[in-house]
Protein backbone atom coordinates (compact mmCIF):
# COMPACT_ATOMS: atom_id res chain seq x y z
CA UNK A 1 0.00 0.00 0.00
CA UNK A 2 1.18 3.40 -1.11
CA UNK A 3 1.18 5.93 1.86
CA UNK A 4 0.56 9.91 1.45
CA UNK A 5 4.86 9.95 2.88
CA UNK A 6 5.33 8.42 -0.17
CA UNK A 7 3.51 9.94 -2.97
CA UNK A 8 5.21 13.18 -1.33
CA UNK A 9 8.35 11.80 -1.73
CA UNK A 10 8.18 10.64 -5.24
CA UNK A 11 9.10 14.30 -7.21
CA UNK A 12 11.68 14.26 -5.03
CA UNK A 13 12.62 10.61 -5.83
CA UNK A 14 12.48 11.69 -9.54
CA UNK A 15 14.49 14.60 -9.59
CA UNK A 16 17.15 13.06 -8.01
CA UNK A 17 16.66 9.89 -10.32
CA UNK A 18 16.65 12.27 -13.53
CA UNK A 19 20.05 14.42 -11.96
CA UNK A 20 21.76 11.72 -11.04
CA UNK A 21 21.50 9.76 -14.36
CA UNK A 22 22.52 13.11 -16.06
CA UNK A 23 25.33 12.95 -13.84
CA UNK A 24 26.29 9.83 -14.67
CA UNK A 25 26.11 10.29 -18.33
CA UNK A 26 28.17 13.37 -18.27
CA UNK A 27 31.16 11.70 -16.42
CA UNK A 28 30.90 8.39 -18.53
CA UNK A 29 31.24 10.67 -22.02
CA UNK A 30 33.85 12.79 -20.42
CA UNK A 31 36.08 10.01 -18.87
CA UNK A 32 35.48 7.19 -21.54
CA UNK A 33 34.40 5.19 -18.83
CA UNK A 34 31.27 3.33 -20.02
CA UNK A 35 31.74 -0.10 -18.40
CA UNK A 36 31.86 1.03 -14.86
CA UNK A 37 28.91 3.00 -15.68
CA UNK A 38 27.16 -0.19 -16.73
CA UNK A 39 28.52 -2.01 -14.20
CA UNK A 40 26.89 0.44 -11.74
CA UNK A 41 24.06 0.52 -12.87
CA UNK A 42 23.20 -3.33 -13.46
CA UNK A 43 25.35 -4.86 -10.79
CA UNK A 44 22.98 -3.86 -7.98
CA UNK A 45 19.93 -6.23 -9.87
CA UNK A 46 22.76 -9.24 -8.93
CA UNK A 47 20.56 -9.53 -5.46
CA UNK A 48 17.60 -10.88 -7.79
CA UNK A 49 19.06 -14.03 -9.37
CA UNK A 50 18.78 -15.71 -5.75
CA UNK A 51 15.04 -15.72 -6.84
CA UNK A 52 11.96 -13.70 -7.43
CA UNK A 53 8.46 -15.07 -7.58
CA UNK A 54 5.04 -13.53 -7.45
CA UNK A 55 6.94 -10.22 -6.03
CA UNK A 56 8.69 -11.53 -3.15
CA UNK A 57 12.59 -12.04 -3.40
CA UNK A 58 13.90 -15.33 -1.62
CA UNK A 59 14.63 -14.33 2.16
CA UNK A 60 18.33 -15.33 1.87
CA UNK A 61 18.83 -12.80 -1.15
CA UNK A 62 16.79 -10.38 1.06
CA UNK A 63 20.22 -9.00 3.24
CA UNK A 64 22.25 -8.85 0.07
CA UNK A 65 19.37 -6.88 -2.18
CA UNK A 66 19.16 -4.82 0.61
CA UNK A 67 22.46 -3.88 0.72
CA UNK A 68 23.19 -3.15 -2.56
CA UNK A 69 20.10 -0.95 -2.88
CA UNK A 70 21.35 1.40 0.08
CA UNK A 71 22.77 4.90 -0.57
CA UNK A 72 25.40 4.25 2.02
CA UNK A 73 27.72 1.67 -1.04
CA UNK A 74 27.65 4.11 -3.27
CA UNK A 75 28.65 7.36 -1.43
CA UNK A 76 31.80 5.66 0.15
CA UNK A 77 32.82 4.38 -3.49
CA UNK A 78 32.30 7.90 -4.95
CA UNK A 79 34.23 9.36 -1.61
CA UNK A 80 37.14 6.91 -1.83
CA UNK A 81 37.03 7.72 -5.29
CA UNK A 82 37.32 11.27 -4.99
CA UNK A 83 40.59 10.80 -2.89
CA UNK A 84 42.42 9.60 -5.94
CA UNK A 85 43.02 6.43 -3.86
CA UNK A 86 41.69 4.32 -6.91
CA UNK A 87 40.78 5.33 -10.48
CA UNK A 88 37.88 7.87 -11.52
CA UNK A 89 35.91 4.79 -13.08
CA UNK A 90 35.09 3.83 -9.39
CA UNK A 91 33.58 7.18 -9.04
CA UNK A 92 31.29 6.71 -12.12
CA UNK A 93 30.12 3.32 -11.07
CA UNK A 94 29.15 5.08 -7.71
CA UNK A 95 27.89 7.31 -9.38
CA UNK A 96 25.50 4.72 -11.71
CA UNK A 97 24.84 2.87 -8.83
CA UNK A 98 23.30 6.04 -6.48
CA UNK A 99 21.20 6.71 -10.04
CA UNK A 100 20.01 3.01 -10.23
CA UNK A 101 18.97 3.23 -6.09
CA UNK A 102 17.64 6.18 -7.30
CA UNK A 103 15.39 4.91 -10.04
CA UNK A 104 14.15 2.15 -8.21
CA UNK A 105 13.29 4.65 -5.57
CA UNK A 106 11.07 6.95 -8.30
CA UNK A 107 9.90 3.76 -9.89
CA UNK A 108 7.86 2.52 -6.64
CA UNK A 109 10.61 -0.24 -5.72
CA UNK A 110 12.12 0.33 -2.17
CA UNK A 111 13.99 -2.24 0.06
CA UNK A 112 12.74 -5.95 1.16
CA UNK A 113 11.49 -7.06 4.52
CA UNK A 114 12.56 -10.25 5.69
CA UNK A 115 10.15 -12.09 3.67
CA UNK A 116 10.95 -10.93 0.88
CA UNK A 117 8.30 -8.69 -0.35
CA UNK A 118 8.14 -5.19 -0.84
CA UNK A 119 8.08 -2.96 1.90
Amino acid sequence: MTSALDINRRPLQITLAVLLLAATIFEAVKHGVWVPAAVGMLGPDIALLSGLKDGRLNPRGVPFYNALHSYYGPVVLMVVAATGVVALGFFVAGLAWAAHIAIDRALGYGLRTRDGFQR
